[in-house]
């Protein structure tokens, strides 16, 4: 080969052959975990005899198949980022930008490397069940990072071959300057402020989170010592050892295999036949196919994606602006992460240590006061612009046939919330029926699941867990260096010395909460935010399960607001919006969410209620 010229056809050949080999593996795993966390609720209530072993070979195949997803997603450029700085670079400063974030990710799998295998070679504990030794799941920190650097060997579009040789030079290189600088440029008593500065500034760059966090987290630890960089690799295997995180996949994965086999269209067929004759009807459909398919997704992003290819076309054509269409859209997929199973409140469930359960019962009224606030907007906005009402009122036939359609997937939400709250099965095991039971409704019963829809519908679900997890991996270092230096006692104590009275002080952290979700994901945010603001509320006597609801419907506000804006910017590609109208047609139903967030922070009946009656 010639110097500078692109790689050959072998070689790309190669590469991909390589790449579906390592997504084939991580699909592979994933699977496994659901298949053997499935096998255990089949022990459990079936045969009455539950095994020691299934839970952590789930919990090890979850976890290397993190570590193995993360290197192709770095591959595909598939890592949630905030994009915010390169749409106001020029052109021929965006190659640099992308240089430049690419050797911050080679950086961070150097310190993956150099740090995961120490860590690893020193463990020396075994697996309580299978004896396994604990080296093992722990290494899968370091191959990770050495896989991560192999996909940055490649060059990107165009570039000359020794591109990305020289992006993984340049990333050994900062690891040194950090590794063998810092500690002449700030003391150890600055650990947080750098943590801060670096974590931070490296999000705003657009550099992948996960990446940011784990650079974020070296930085400040490099002061300390040789033992204390072993943190980061060690929190970062050990956050992800956590039944009740193994959820997020198997919740994931149905609602990728819902949308698959059918059951979506159901939902909305219902919807429309039950409220479609009204005034904004199909407005008022979306609302109420979003709070069905809510109860059994889980996620906001997918359901806003599903939705828009279903309604908005169809409400293009009976008159409805296309703008306001994917806005509504938009804001109605919000209610995925209000209404049980919430992947937002799981993942806090996980980072606050509180019941699932419990949040699931507590978050009923306010998801269906959001509903019910959305459809109110609807309403007006649809009476004022002449909106609807031109669908013929179904019959009583219709709606029982098309109910009856529906009725499988209407039933497992209930069975999710109750037995989840009456302690039948964890949050994980209802993931897993939830995932077997999206199967057999897809290919059983609506016979839409087709091994080629399966399979592509595992591969969507696959990289979006990995994106997921891999943040909530890297916030463990993040959030144990905040511990160390007690940085949630030093927040709690400045802002009481503003006021002690908690209400004025739930309003502040209303007004924080909002700010940082113009700028920061909603899963990113509750992974860095959680063990700041929990010790702080609890303080001052304020109930952790309401908290949750609270923090929660701020982020998913946040999902809503530019810059950042994630579900208007998911809805506008779909619905092939402009985005700056999508973003104006979006406002009454943020200010319709926001009257929603105040009641649910200062009314704790409308959370705390529901638990009272639904048992202890």
């Amino acid at each position: 080969m010639e110097e500078g010229a692109a790689p050959s056809g072998a070689a790309h050949r190669a590469a991909a052959i390589a790449d579906r080999g390592l997504e084939g593996l991580a699909v592979i795993l994933m699977l496994g975990a659901a298949g053997i966390a499935s096998l255990q609720v089949f022990c459990r209530y079936v045969l009455q005899a539950a095994m020691a072993w299934p839970e952590e070979v789930s919990l090890w195949a979850f976890t290397w198949g993190v570590f193995v997803g993360t290197a192709v997603l770095v591959g595909r450029n598939g890592h949630i980022a905030i994009d915010l700085l390169s749409r106001f670079l020029p052109a021929a400063g965006r190659p640099w930008h992308a240089a430049l974030v690419r050797i911050v990710v080679a950086a961070a799998s150097v310190v993956l490397i150099v740090h995961g295998y120490d860590y690893a070679t020193r463990t020396m504990a075994v697996s309580p069940a299978m004896q396994w030794p604990i080296r093992y799941l722990f290494i899968a920190v370091p191959v990770g990072g050495a896989l991560n650097l192999l996909y940055l060997l490649r060059p990107q579009g165009g570039q000359a071959a020794w591109a990305g040789a020289a992006t993984v030079l340049a990333g050994g290189l900062l690891y040194l300057a950090v590794r063998h600088g810092g500690p002449m440029l700030y003391a150890e008593s600055g650990s947080v402020t750098v943590l801060m500065i670096v974590a931070l500034a490296l999000i705003f760059l657009e550099v992948p989170i996960a990446f940011a966090l784990v650079f974020g987290a070296f930085a400040a630890f490099v002061p300390l010592g040789n033992t204390m960089l072993l943190v980061v690799s060690q929190n970062l295997a050990s956050s992800l050892n956590s039944f009740t995180l193994l959820a997020i996949p198997f919740f994931i994965m149905a609602a990728a295999v819902m949308n698959a086999g059918g059951i979506t269209s159901r939902l909305v067929d219902l919807a429309t036949h039950l409220v479609g004759h009204l005034r904004g009807g199909l407005g008022q459909a979306n609302v109420v196919t979003n709070t069905l398919l809510a109860g059994v997704s889980g996620s906001s992003s997918a359901d806003a994606s599903a939705i828009a290819k279903l309604l908005v076309p169809e409400m293009e054509k009976r008159g409805y602006g296309r703008a306001f269409s994917c806005a509504l859209t938009s804001a109605a997929s919000t209610l995925a992460n209000l209404i049980p199973p919430s992947l937002g409140l799981i993942i806090y469930a996980a980072l606050a240590s509180v019941s699932v359960g419990a949040l699931f019962v507590a978050t009923l009224v306010p998801g269906l006061m959001a509903a019910t606030a959305l459809s109110v907007v609807v309403y007006f906005v649809a009476r004022r612009r002449g909106y609807g009402g031109d669908i013929p009122r179904s019959t009583g036939r219709q709606r029982l046939s098309a109910l009856g359609a529906a009725v499988p997937a209407l039933l497992l939400p209930v069975v999710i919330v109750g037995g989840v709250r009456f302690g039948v099965f964890t949050a994980t095991e209802a993931g897993a029926i939830a995932f077997l039971f999206a199967i057999f409704c897809g290919a059983l019963v609506y016979r839409r699941l087709t091994a080629a829809s399966f399979t592509a519908a595992i591969r969507e679900a696959t990289s979006d867990t990995v994106a997921v997890a891999i943040i909530i991996a890297a916030a463990a270092p993040f959030a144990w260096v905040l511990t160390f230096e007690q940085a949630p006692q030093k927040i709690a104590a400045a802002l009481g010395a503003i006021s002690t009275n908690p209400y004025v002080l739930l309003l502040l952290i209303n007004v924080f909460l909002l700010f940082v979700g113009l700028f920061m994901e909603m899963i990113a945010a509750l992974v860095i935010l959680v063990p700041i603001l929990v010790p702080m509320v609890v303080a001052v006597g304020y109930d952790p399960i309401q908290f949750g609801i609270v923090l929660v419907l701020n982020l998913v506000i946040g999902a809503l607001t530019p810059p950042l804006g994630m579900l208007v910017f998911i809805t506008a590609r779909v619905g092939q919006a402009d985005v700056g109208a999508v973003f104006r047609a979006i406002l009454p139903f943020v200010g319709a969410l926001l009257a929603v967030l105040l009641l649910v922070t200062l009314v704790s009946p409308l959370t705390l209620g529901p638990l009272r009656w639904f048992g202890p």
